[in-house]
């Protein structure tokens, strides 16, 4: 099995209180977060996030990481805020 990086990210930028099934992927509040992990399936990515301490598991379950195969050229992120 080949590694991977698998990348989540959330934002609550444009979140509203009609919203109340949004995810809520970090422990303190957030208007945006991100973490990238190198692994070689989600579930050890996720297995390793639960250690890292303030990540809601759970909650990352929710939402579909970005997949970034590493025998692929790929861009890994990018980021524009216009707040």
């Amino acid at each position: 099995m080949s590694m991977k990086i698998f990348i989540w990210r959330h934002s609550k930028f444009l979140s509203s209180w009609s919203m109340f099934d949004e995810p809520h992927v970090y422990r303190d509040n957030y208007l945006q977060a991100e973490i990238a992990v190198l692994a070689q399936s989600r579930e050890e990515a996720l297995a390793m996030i639960e250690k890292d301490g303030p990540w809601n598991v759970a909650e990352l379950n929710r939402i579909e990481p970005r997949i970034i195969e590493l025998d692929t050229p790929a861009v890994i992120s990018r980021y524009v805020n216009f707040g």
